[in-house]
């Protein structure tokens, strides 16, 4: 069986400030071990240092067992990879090399003509032997399976297929079944459950809890940490330190953890202080009394020893994200939709949201959640005036649905697709302003970085954020825009806990409407009203929490 050995590591970044250092910890056999720490702690980093992505310079990491690796992007794919290309990338390396060169070959053997035809052809059959010798004919019965599990269709009709075709959570699926399923024995996966709906969320927790390999996985859910994590690494405060129980009982000790830090540190200052108190008074009695000299230098090295020793680590200072989500009095009636049917996706469903409802959007990927909060976005069926969101891709819809008065809609997208951002810093974005959002002079978009603990990131381009810290930006633009009826397509995929937290606690001081897309158990709870779109069409409002459909 495999497992992993990080000793000592640090990370340095390309500025010069020291990301984490001295972490150490152990995924033991058959361990599922999870991750966590606010946004921008080095998470991700440490999983490619561990998968070897990202050398480690400083510490050293030891692996056994083959490695497969789920990388954070995988639920975003919009570029021309196949299924093909995708189920190599995540194949193990020598496969995946011979793979990729069978495929090559096999295209230049199709596009050559005359005499080049024979020699194309027999460097097709090398390869396809070199793909037998490599284990390939079980990888694509393993592809098979995957294919008919994820899809319902046979590999042979689907590997050719761009993975771009696939929702977030079906590309999710696949490479999840891929890795679980393979024979990779160490599993390193990077927020494996954003994307999926919550069937597949909790086909997840218990693929995790029965699978024999050794799992180090970040995750942000509440819910699946809690069923899933035997062992949680806490990322934070420029190190990491181990809670050998289960993630229901990480805050517990996290709490007693930091008092008995600040303990040691207490007892650590009184000790500094009596051991300097010890050398004034000698060195003031020695300046009448030779004889006490010795005892003053004795003195003197204690204390030098012990300050070179340095005091115990402070507790990681807590996250203090305060977000000021303003709003504004709206018509009674914030969205009013008359039979309304999204092409496709939905039949003709009436429904009326009113000033101040937390409406919670539920169902399975691929029901019509997120077309919804886009045609809303947009402004509905006939928007007044200049759109705020004319940037989304319209909803082919019939029936009609309309906004009331002075609803300003702001739209919050999964993928953080805001392609305008990505080359701009954050102080920058927030000088400039935009059609909906006046500048702000540096002083003042300090603040309000500061508020989402953002100000260190400042000059920092949106692109090169974690997505957490992308997450939080693009809250702060919502802040900033003067929305009344706040639009957020999974907003916790990529919070961190303490981020979700302030999520919770400023939408509950929003005077205005929220309406969400949510697979979040745990914040699902913090809403009033359900609405569910079913996997066979319906859109219906339910009294609580329903989940149905697939990942």
């Amino acid at each position: 069986m495999g497992y992993v050995d990080v000793a000592g590591v640090g990370h340095t970044l390309p500025d010069g400030r020291e990301l984490f250092s001295e972490v150490s910890f152990r995924v033991g056999e058959g361990a599922k071990v999870a991750l966590v720490g606010p946004n921008g702690a080095g998470k991700t980093t440490l999983l490619k240092m561990v998968a070897g992505d990202l050398p480690v310079r400083e510490g050293a990491v030891a692996r056994s067992g083959g490695l497969g690796v789920m990388r954070q992007f995988i639920g975003m794919i919009g570029d021309d990879r196949t299924l093909y290309d995708l189920a190599l990338e995540l194949a193990p390396p020598r496969l995946g090399e011979v793979g990729r060169r069978l495929a090559a070959a096999e295209r230049a053997m199709h596009e050559a003509t005359g005499p080049a035809a024979e020699k194309a052809q027999l460097k097709y059959a090398n390869a396809l032997a070199a793909w037998g010798e490599a284990g390939g004919y079980d990888a694509e019965v393993l592809f098979d399976t995957v294919s008919v599990a994820v899809l319902g269709l046979p590999w042979e009709s689907t590997r050719d297929r761009p993975v771009r075709t696939l929702s977030g959570g079906q590309q999710k699926r696949f490479a999840l079944e891929l890795l679980l399923r393979g024979e990779d024995e160490v599993l390193l996966l990077d927020e494996p459950d954003n994307f999926l709906d919550v069937p597949g969320k909790r086909w997840l927790e218990e693929r995790l809890r029965e699978s024999p390999k050794s799992v180090l996985y970040v995750s942000h859910d509440r819910e699946l940490l809690a069923r899933s994590a035997d062992r949680v690494v806490a990322v934070e405060g420029g190190s990491a330190w181990v809670h050998p129980g289960g993630f229901a009982s990480w805050h517990e000790a996290r709490s007693a953890r930091h008092e008995r830090l600040d303990e040691l540190r207490r007892r650590w200052d009184e000790e500094h202080e009596k051991l300097k108190a010890l050398v004034l008074m000698y060195r003031t009695k020695a300046a009448y009394n030779d004889g006490l000299a010795s005892r003053l230098q004795a003195a003197q090295t204690r204390l030098r020893k012990f300050e070179e020793a340095g005091p115990p680590p402070a507790p990681p200072k807590e996250q203090d994200i305060r977000m000021r989500l303003g709003g504004g009095r709206t018509a009674k009636r914030a969205v009013m939709c008359e039979q309304l049917e999204l092409d496709g996706l939905t039949y003709p469903f009436d429904l009326e949201i009113w000033y101040g409802d937390r409406v919670a959007v539920l169902g399975g990927n691929g029901t019509g959640k997120s077309h919804f909060l886009r045609l809303l976005a947009r402004g509905g069926t006939d928007p007044d005036g200049p759109q705020i969101n004319a940037e989304l891709a319209p909803v082919a819809h019939d029936g009609r649905v309309r906004l009331g008065a002075r609803v300003r809609p702001g739209h919050f997208s999964q993928t953080h697709d805001r392609p305008e951002l990505m080359d701009k810093t954050l102080a920058e974005i927030l000088w400039r302003g935009d059609d909906w959002r006046e500048g702000l002079p540096r002083p003042q978009a300090m603040q309000a970085l500061g508020r989402y603990e953002l100000a260190a990131q400042a000059d920092q381009r949106f692109g090169t954020l974690s997505g957490g810290q992308q997450a939080r930006f693009l809250v702060l633009l919502l802040e900033l825009s003067g929305a009344t009826l706040l639009l957020l397509d999974e907003p916790t995929d990529n919070l961190d806990l303490a981020s979700a937290e302030a999520l919770e606690e400023g939408l509950r001081g929003f005077d205005g409407t929220v309406v969400a897309v949510t697979h979040d158990r745990w914040f699902s709870r913090s809403f009033d009203r359900y609405v569910l779109f079913r996997a066979d069409g319906e859109v219906v409002e339910v009294p609580e929490p329903v989940w149905e459909g697939r990942g």
